[in-house]
């Protein structure tokens, strides 16, 4: 099969802090002070250090390698024609990069990117959108842009208003638009107005379910039926296991992990990360989650069940105004990021000590609970009136089997295992 995208030694570089005050002048009176003349930086906001002088190395006017962040670093990559590619890692790994330079919205510092055929981008809300313009004004410059014919635009228009659901709003400028609306209309236009190579980023949650489900669907379409590649950036890993075939990671702007999804996941969610084993609340004040940690049978601290073992949390809530009453909540997560069950019980106020605390060990359900890694939400609360303290995907452990013991189970059934014919719930 012919190759879409082809990347070499790619490398994006971005300088850190302050290039340019602005004005000619007075980057030539800052060259002067602080490269020449060796003094303090006169152009420093009040309270700011003299990073200019305070960094420099001997050799004056040069700066030195921390002034400078590689973005992406040696990035080689083919991605083949008709191809569903995944793009995930973590907030700053790269992927926006990646998208933004693959989209010719930036240049990359090293290396060749080529690309067969025209490439439609939805990056953010309102990429490629003259606020000014109306919706079916946008909808045409667009296909312009992509060297689309007149008549060409036409016969998709339709489909493509229909597609977003803004036929009420399609002669409205777009800047009274709301986010979702600019959106669907936005990812409309890009995957409705043929181009060889599709780039969606995250933008796509902004959207509500129903769209979520139509834009996968049509993503899907067009790599299946129209042969056309797809680079669809995300951090919802079910939407990546369902609609990527072959899935990368990127870690601190480099190429950690390229293949098959379900093992590039694994990869990614394997990273050694800086969420402990226990939760410290930053809060000092009100009613709050003050600490909290995972415990084995033996009430000793752990991140690693074996397949089978009780799992238990202690949590201490520290209360400086003891409310009437109190309810917690407590939610287990799976690797993707899927709520397994959610438990919800009234505290008594009478358990919390003179000193405001409370210590309270929860002991989740007796049930088979698949290998894999797991985080909890905690939730402090009255029932649709006061939300008083949250703590979301923290106390992260992994269920690990290291036998036989998976042999009696016959099948997966979402995160709980199934014995013969009885399901776990």
């Amino acid at each position: 099969m012919a190759i879409a995208i082809k990347i070499e030694n790619l490398s994006k570089q971005y300088r850190l802090g302050l290039v340019s005050t602005r004005t000619l002048s007075h980057d030539l009176n800052r060259w002067w002070q602080t490269s020449i003349l060796g003094r303090e930086d006169p152009y420093l906001k009040i309270g700011e250090e003299n990073k200019l002088t305070s960094r420099r190395t001997p050799d004056a006017g040069r700066r030195t390698p921390d002034d400078y962040v590689w973005a992406l670093k040696d990035i080689n990559l083919e991605v083949e024609e008709g191809e569903v590619l995944g793009v995930i890692g973590k907030n700053g790994a790269g992927k926006s990069t990646l998208l933004k330079i693959l989209s010719k919205v930036t240049a990359p510092t090293t290396g060749i990117v080529k690309a067969r055929g025209r490439i439609a981008s939805l990056l953010e809300v309102g990429t490629g959108f003259h606020q000014e313009m109306t919706g079916r004004e946008n909808i045409y410059m667009n296909g312009a842009i992509m060297g689309m014919t007149k008549s060409e635009i036409r016969k998709k228009f339709d489909e493509i208003v229909d597609f977003a659901g803004v036929e009420r709003y399609i002669d409205t400028p777009v800047k009274r638009y709301s986010s979702g609306m600019t959106v669907r209309l936005g990812f409309a236009v890009a995957a409705h107005l043929e181009p060889e190579i599709l780039v969606v980023d995250e933008v796509l949650a902004v959207g509500d379910a129903e769209f979520q489900k139509k834009a996968i669907g049509k993503m899907q379409d067009v790599s299946k039926f129209d042969g056309r590649t797809v680079l669809f950036v995300s951090h919802n890993m079910g939407a990546i296991r369902t609609l990527c075939s072959q899935t990368i990671v990127l870690n601190k702007g480099r190429l950690s992990s390229f293949g098959n999804t379900e093992d590039a996941i694994n990869s990614y969610l394997s990273t050694p990360t800086t969420k402990s084993a226990e939760y410290i609340a930053a809060k000092s004040k009100g009613i709050f989650i003050q600490y909290g940690r995972m415990l084995n049978k033996h009430n000793e601290t752990t991140i690693i069940y074996d397949f089978g073992d009780p799992i238990k949390c202690e949590i201490f809530i520290k209360a400086s105004d003891i409310p009437k009453a109190i309810y917690y909540s407590i939610s287990l997560y799976n690797k993707y990021k899927n709520r397994v069950f959610t438990a919800d019980h009234s505290l008594e106020t009478s358990m919390i000590d003179i000193n405001g605390e409370l210590r309270l060990i929860y002991k989740f359900p007796d049930l088979p609970y698949a290998p894999g890694m797991y985080s909890l939400n905690l939730v402090l609360h009255l029932p649709n009136l006061v939300l008083f303290d949250m703590a979301d995907d923290i106390l992260p452990f992994e269920v690990v089997d290291k036998g036989s013991s998976l042999s009696k189970y016959s099948s997966f059934a979402g995160d709980m295992l199934i014995e013969g014919s009885i399901k776990y719930l």
